[in-house]
């Protein structure tokens, strides 16, 4: 039996092209798509000002809306809700929404795995299986039951987005599309260890917000910890960043995990500091959630204000990020590869 061809996560062309295909004039793909994206629907059934007969056609000849609810979540003091979304081949994957005063925040997954097996990720550790399609990652943001709170969706969970590039782009048309949810990019940040052909892509084609996973100044010591570093080297896409204009709308920000006695020093945050010369930026701090088998520890919140003293006095903008949901298994993948390995 022939898989069901899910709608939600087609662009207004594909949607076009699927409501040809019926029969359909071309701009019912229009209103497929006011009916995923506006709607919100969950069923082809829904979808009244199309005519029964086509509706039955859809759903008959393998079409469905795609829409898959989270099989566990955990809720963490603080708020922060962790959900774990099936996908193809009986994986999981992982999405944390984080409210705040504010803002309401969905930290969302591109791919099963990951091939960058950074030493302190708990999803490298699974090494790579899959990457998620536009639908499976929509399918975090539709099927979120806290969906119409949000105000922001950072590309951080499971996987590296730019790795995964022809369908994070579809996700980005229609997270931003008129057509779609309408969403500023403003709204969105896109997160990324730095690799070079999906970096270039992302800088030419999208103004949503970047953030750039760095974690040390230095090229050998950011190699043991993330052995990307070897083929797409920290100096290197920074000096691709620096070819582009952040002036207008994109936002750029690196990303620092704080490493007890390892990249916590002043003469880390003085070096730091030289590297992100001539960049608008801000350096977000972070503190390390501990994974089993790695003997990394995070630094104590006394160098941590040091550091970004240290930052700031430079001329570069750093704060340091609140913890959330220390409770609930904090680490990115923890979850999932619980899920994943039972699974096998």
């Amino acid at each position: 039996m022939n898989k069901k061809k899910h709608l939600l996560g087609m662009t207004l062309d594909e949607l076009k092209a699927v409501a040809i295909q019926a029969d359909l004039p071309a701009y019912a793909g229009k209103q497929l798509a006011d009916w995923l994206y506006k709607k919100r629907v969950t069923s082809i059934a829904e979808m009244t000002n199309i005519a029964i007969a086509k509706r039955t056609w859809l759903e008959e000849n393998h079409f469905d809306v795609g829409i898959t609810s989270p099989t566990e979540s955990m809720r963490s003091i603080d708020g922060t809700i962790k959900y774990l979304f099936p996908v193809e081949n009986n994986y999981f994957v992982e999405s944390v929404y984080i409210p705040t005063h504010d803002r309401a925040t969905l930290c969302v997954s591109s791919q099963v795995g990951c091939k960058m097996n950074c030493l302190f990720c708990m999803t490298g550790k699974q090494g790579f299986k899959a990457n998620l399609t536009a639908n499976e990652i929509l399918n975090q943001i539709q099927a979120l039951p806290e969906t119409d709170t949000l105000t922001n969706i950072v590309f951080m969970g499971m996987g590296e987005p730019l790795d995964n590039t022809d369908e994070l782009f579809k996700v980005l048309e229609i997270l931003t599309a008129s057509y779609g949810y309408g969403w500023s990019p403003k709204r969105i940040t896109v997160s990324t260890i730095g690799v070079n052909k999906g970096l270039q892509r992302f800088l030419k084609e999208s103004d949503c917000h970047l953030a750039v996973s760095l974690h040390s100044p230095f090229p050998e010591e950011r190699l043991t910890l993330m052995p990307v570093e070897k083929a797409f080297p920290a100096k290197e896409i920074i000096n691709l960043i620096k070819q582009y204009d952040f002036s207008h709308q994109r936002r750029v920000s690196f990303e620092y995990i704080i490493f007890k006695n390892l990249n916590d020093s002043i003469q880390h945050a003085e070096a730091l500091a030289g590297l992100l010369q001539q960049i608008p930026c801000r350096v977000n701090l972070i503190r390390f959630h501990a994974i089993p088998n790695v003997a990394l520890e995070s630094s104590d919140l006394t160098k941590m204000e040091t550091f970004r003293d240290t930052l700031n006095a430079k001329g570069v903008l750093c704060t340091i990020r609140t913890s959330r949901g220390e409770d609930i298994f904090a680490a990115c993948g923890m979850l999932s590869t619980a899920k994943n390995s039972e699974n096998k």
